[in-house]
């Protein structure tokens, strides 16, 4: 019982170590805790300082968390509108439409005398070739280029009128070969024709004897008509010396000589017809294709006009 006894004794003695360890921890832990509690309180007002002295950082600070954006992609820019158009005045409109009616009325008067003036050239043309066709047959010489532009200028308005020059400047005659040839022929005008018998040139000639006619005709005797056939040569009136001649008993002797008459005087004739042609009926101009239209820089290639074929 004494040792019982003696234990609780023994661990009343014991207890004041603890108590002792326990202070001796807490004074050291005083200093740290002192340290820490300042360190602390420092921190703070540095913050503090740092957040009121410094607004990015505050606001960085106070801003609350959040989803994350997605990227900003940049927007095509809008499609610029075409500029409008501004307002005109009407006064200024109907000035406008006026010049250009104006404009529009010279130069269809322009287009009027350029194309009087084509007309005139085109039978200034004509004429020339006309002319230039009668000297060369008054000249009893061929036509040479002449026929060929006879043909391009006058072959389709007047075929036999050109035909009938072109055969003429084949066999020229002129109206010195005219006169010569029916001084030629005379006598055997005057004489009776190859075919007559003696009982008609008997008629003939006492018919010649006595004549009756009025004072206004012309004498029917074959020397009076030689004399009015050679006049009419003389004064150029071949168609009137042809036509005396034609009457005349011995007309069957002088066949030569009435076919190189018709054909100077048919000659004549063309040229006179051609000439009033070129003067009446000019040559139609060449037809002219319209221009293409010229397109648009924006137009697309099939609106544009195709190509003119190679020539």
């Amino acid at each position: 019982m004494a040792h019982r006894m003696d234990e609780p004794g023994t661990e009343h003695e014991a207890q004041p170590a603890p108590a002792t360890v326990t202070m001796e921890r807490q004074r050291g832990r005083g200093p740290s805790l002192l340290l820490a509690t300042t360190a602390f309180v420092l921190g703070a007002g540095i913050t503090a300082y740092a957040v009121h002295s410094w607004r990015p950082a505050a606001e960085l600070l106070t801003q609350p968390a959040g989803p994350a954006q997605p990227p900003i992609v940049e927007a095509p820019p809008p499609p610029q509108a075409a500029p409008s158009l501004p307002l005109i005045d009407p006064m200024a409109q109907a000035a406008i439409d006026q010049r250009v009616s104006d404009i529009e009325a010279r130069l269809g008067r322009i287009d009027a005398r350029a194309s009087a003036a084509v007309g005139n050239a085109d039978r200034a043309e004509g004429l020339l070739v006309a002319f230039a066709a009668r000297r060369a047959l008054d000249r009893g010489v061929q036509l040479g280029y002449i026929e060929g532009l006879l043909r391009d200028r006058f072959g389709e308005s007047q075929p036999q009128a050109v035909a009938t020059i072109i055969a003429a400047s084949r066999q020229p005659v002129t109206l010195d070969d005219l006169r010569s040839g029916l001084s030629d022929v005379a006598p055997a005008l005057a004489s009776q024709a190859p075919n007559e018998s003696w009982w008609d040139g008997v008629k003939r000639e006492i018919a010649g004897m006595i004549v009756i006619r009025k004072a206004n005709r012309p004498s029917p005797a074959p020397a009076d008509r030689l004399a009015r056939a050679r006049r009419a040569l003389e004064g150029g009136r071949v168609t009137e010396a042809l036509a005396e001649v034609s009457r005349m008993p011995g007309r069957e002797r002088a066949q030569d000589w009435i076919a190189a008459a018709r054909r100077y005087a048919g000659a004549r004739d063309a040229l006179d017809t051609i000439e009033t042609a070129a003067l009446l009926a000019p040559r139609a101009p060449a037809h002219t294709p319209p221009a293409a239209e010229t397109p648009a820089p924006g137009a697309p290639a099939s609106e544009r006009a195709p190509a003119a074929p190679p020539a």
